[in-house]
């Protein structure tokens, strides 16, 4: 199939579609299409993207006929809250000449203003697992009715640990439905999920997680230590023409906000983050800021960035080398979407050098090396996770092997033990073991004797 009408879509997707601009559906969504509309389990493995979320949306929207029911249809399962937006938002989309009714509910909000727009009803539900099973167990929120249930980006799900509560909400679910399940990796997590709850899933795979994007140039520089990675991304970030829309991937919270505290001196408002720790409302407002062009900076930490579509990305820039390199192909991901021409960079130091090769080795691919600007200044500063342990050798808190110190032995005094009184000592001489009634060996000692 090479074009949306070999779809044969209802008049009102069909419109929805090509007013979105969309024409020719992408290898994951021609491939999904006749599968998912079939009713049979899928597990689709695709790079991120190439277009999921309408490749499982487009068959369930075509399938799914008007009714008045007040209970959701269609479970969507997202990890995070930005993704519930997103895919909210893209279904309404999709949705834009039916008569359905999407609604999104995700943790960090008041849970009553969620639980009186699902008691007006819904037919797709998008949720997180944490919120969903909250409301679930409130029993306000009733899944008899659900038939269809996709779960997207379930690999990061796996990761922020939601397979408790997965687990849960499959329980409570109809036995009678169609799972549908979307990963850019398959682990040996995902696949005892798919074991233990879906029943014979065909598999759909688009693109290896190692394949690396064709549109997508790569380089990276070698670099000392943090301080001067952040002096190298300061160099870069100055040619705004070139570095017109910059995702700049860090790989935890900490780092993050150490980034974007040097760096936003400089570049001002041009700069925002997200991750985690940030509030709800500045996450969102930060991304819709990004998408606007209003900041040309976000830096971001991988769970937060993970299938989040943020447009017309010019460069993603690796500020540390991830350790899983799965992780890499993900990230520059986010630039040459749709068939632009991305640009990817990569910094590493001597230790990260390891994972670097891990990567080329995954991808089949050497990323070419690029020399390091002369004017940038090479920092002696470090962090606390790059400065040298210390060892004190007189520290007293430190263990100490005393036979190597030639510490002498305990001296025949100090080696004495407590064994009571003389009186008690006289007794046990004398007596020996006491009888009692509940020694039935000692007393049937006794008799043999």
């Amino acid at each position: 199939m090479n074009h949306f009408e070999h779809f044969n879509l209802n008049k009102h997707l069909h419109n929805a579609i090509a007013e979105l601009g969309f024409d020719m559906p992408t290898p994951i969504q021609s491939a999904s299409f006749p599968v998912i509309l079939s009713g049979k389990d899928v597990v689709g493995i695709a790079q991120t993207g190439t277009g999921k979320t309408l490749a499982y949306m487009l068959p369930i929207l075509q399938d799914l006929k008007f009714s008045k029911q007040v209970n959701p249809r269609v479970l969507i399962l997202v990890p995070t809250r930005e993704l519930v937006l997103q895919v909210v938002e893209q279904i309404e989309s999709f949705t834009k000449y039916m008569n359905i009714k999407t609604l999104g509910v995700y943790g960090g909000v008041n849970i009553n203003t969620q639980k009186q727009q699902i008691v007006e009803g819904t037919d797709i539900l998008v949720a997180t697992p944490g919120r969903l099973y909250d409301l679930t167990v409130s029993r306000v929120l009733q899944l008899k009715s659900v038939n269809k249930l996709v779960i997207d980006e379930v690999d990061v799900m796996l990761d922020l640990g939601f397979r408790f509560q997965l687990t849960n909400i499959f329980e409570l679910l109809p036995e009678r439905r169609q799972n549908i399940m979307y990963s850019a990796t398959m682990t040996e997590d995902i696949d005892a999920l798919i074991d233990d709850f879906f029943k014979s899933p065909v598999k759909i795979s688009i693109a290896v997680s190692g394949t690396p994007l064709e549109n997508i140039a790569q380089q990276c520089y070698k670099v000392q230590n943090f301080y001067t990675k952040v002096n190298l991304l300061k160099q870069l970030l100055k040619d705004k023409n070139e570095f017109s829309k910059v995702l700049v991937f860090v790989s935890d919270k900490k780092n993050a906000d150490r980034v974007f505290e040097l760096i936003e001196p400089q570049f001002g408002s041009e700069t925002c983050i997200i991750h985690s720790n940030k509030t709800q409302n500045y996450r969102i407002r930060s991304i819709q800021q990004f998408n606007q062009g209003i900041n040309r900076i976000i830096i971001a930490t991988d769970v937060m960035a993970r299938g989040l579509d943020l447009d017309k990305i010019s460069h993603v820039v690796n500020f540390d080398t991830p350790h899983f390199p799965e992780n890499y192909m993900h990230r520059i991901g986010r630039t040459g979407r749709a068939e632009q021409l991305g640009k990817s960079i990569l910094f590493y130091t001597d230790k990260e050098k390891t994972y670097k090769d891990a990567i080329e080795s995954l991808m089949s691919y050497e990323i070419p090396i690029v020399d390091f600007p002369s004017e940038v200044e090479i920092s002696t500063q470090l962090t606390p996770e790059e400065r040298p342990i210390i060892i004190e050798t007189h520290n007293r808190t430190s263990k100490v092997d005393t036979t190597e110190r030639g510490f002498h032995e305990k001296s025949e005094k100090n080696k004495k033990t407590n064994q009571g009184g003389s009186y008690r000592r006289e007794l046990a001489k004398k007596y020996k073991k006491p009888k009692t009634r509940g020694d039935k060996n000692y007393n049937k000692n006794l008799k043999k004797k």
